[in-house]
């Protein structure tokens, strides 16, 4: 019986199992992609602002790791623009 334990855990791979969400914050799934866009849009700008702001208040190498975090938040937030064009094309 240990044997065949062993060789069942060391042998039989065991089957995926499918991962579950933390639902303690939750996106109401009926909600269309360009409303999701727009908001991931405007908290980027948020976040890129506060970025800044905090950026303002430093010097040397905490200032330019935080400028450096506002400049991948406005990559994600040119990213996401891009996507929102994708979605709803503006004539």
């Amino acid at each position: 019986e240990a044997i065949k334990r062993a060789v069942d855990f060391y042998f039989t791979p065991q089957p995926a199992q499918a991962h579950q969400p933390s639902t303690v914050f939750l996106v109401n799934p009926s909600i269309d992609t360009e409303t999701l866009l727009a908001h991931a849009y405007e908290s980027l700008g948020c976040a890129s602002a506060m970025a800044s702001n905090f950026a303002s208040e430093l010097s040397g190498l905490q200032r330019s790791t935080a400028l450096a975090i506002q400049q991948i938040v406005m990559l994600a937030e040119l990213a996401v623009n891009r996507a929102l064009d994708r979605v709803d094309p503006q004539t």
